[in-house]
């Protein structure tokens, strides 16, 4: 059996960490979790939800709240609102070559707004300002400007999710984003974790870019908007 054949901690990742390495950051409500909405609006039911589920994760979403749920394809309650709903596909990076990068800085709280501007001019989504204590966020500067960055999001046992991955727009093709992912999985293969990704099922270059540099997709899945009316 191959390690992406045992990885079923990965169908449902968030809950994982929200009972696990991220439990700091995640409230737990019976069936339902979620992470503060401002480290990431990513929430969870648990892998067997029953009719309660809905109910407890009413309870830690404030009105209008926005969370994200990933592979949740039952049909919400009425109180409940889907925003978006974007196919997605999951990658495992058991065959990625992780290096550290001299060019690549850790980033700090302090970097937070220019973190926070680059994820709003490339269009990433989902990236809160308090996104950094998910873990490591590595970033490449070009005359003392934030250009590409990527960082850790969601740990499951024995996995680290790489997420945050973006380019400014003027720097693209150099090759930054590869560089970037190899930097953050050198970090989380030194706690001896494997790496994992997502991505958009239509965005076909960034798949074919993860196929390329040692990803192998395992899952597809759906990743949902859904909000509390």
């Amino acid at each position: 059996m191959t390690a992406i054949e045992r990885a079923h901690v990965l169908d449902n990742p968030v809950w994982a960490a929200a009972t696990g390495a991220h439990t700091h950051l995640v409230e737990v409500n019976g069936q339902a979790a979620r992470y503060h909405p401002d480290v990431t609006p990513l929430a969870a039911l648990r892998c067997d939800p029953d009719e309660r589920a809905w109910a407890d994760l009413t309870a830690i979403a404030a009105s209008g709240d926005v969370v994200g749920l990933a592979g949740v394809t039952a049909t919400p309650p009425p109180h409940w609102e889907i925003v978006d709903t974007v196919p997605g596909v999951q990658l495992a990076g058991t065959s990625l070559r992780a290096s550290t990068d001299p060019e690549a800085v850790r980033l700090s709280p302090a970097d937070v707004p220019e973190m926070l501007d680059l994820a709003a001019r490339t269009g990433i989504g989902l990236f809160g300002a308090r996104a950094i204590e998910l873990g490591t966020h590595l970033g490449i500067r070009r005359d003392g400007r934030l250009v590409a960055m990527a960082g850790e999001r969601v740990r499951p046992p024995g996995w680290t999710e790489i997420s945050a991955v973006c380019t400014d727009a003027a720097h693209r093709g150099q090759g930054l984003a590869t560089r970037l992912i190899r930097a953050v999985a050198a970090g989380i293969h030194a706690r001896g974790e494997t790496v994992y990704l997502h991505a958009a099922a239509s965005n076909t270059a960034a798949i074919r870019l993860y196929e390329a540099i040692g990803f192998t997709p395992r899952r597809t899945t759906t990743f949902r908007l859904v909000r509390t009316r």
